[in-house]
């Protein structure tokens, strides 16, 4: 299945040009400093919130568990529409994986 390009797009418009893109787990992510920071899944958007904020982001709107596996991935979160799809909504969820990443050491 391919990915929301539109959704994609609105992530670019932010993120590049300090991020790479690279193809991966059959959507796209986004690179910062060598680590992923977001993403795009089927119709999803991939948040990278680092172990301490994951139950706080679980409970945020459209939240849920990154989970293309069968095995949750703590730290990780998968966005829907609903809780994504306004440009303030996109560009806080971006923010909390910018200052988690942030804190990461460049790969």
């Amino acid at each position: 299945m391919s990915y929301d390009e539109v959704l994609a797009d609105r992530i670019r418009k932010i993120l590049l040009p300090i991020a790479l893109e690279k193809r991966m787990f059959g959507g796209i992510g986004f690179i910062v400093d060598g680590n992923m920071a977001v993403g795009v899944y089927q119709e999803y958007l991939i948040v990278r919130v680092g172990a301490e904020q994951y139950a706080t982001a679980l409970k945020k709107k459209g939240a849920r568990p990154f989970d293309i596996t069968g095995k949750p991935m703590t730290g990780w979160v998968m966005v829907s529409q609903e809780g994504c799809g306004t440009k303030q909504s996109l560009e806080k969820w971006i923010s909390t994986a910018m200052e988690f990443v942030a804190t990461l050491p460049p790969k």
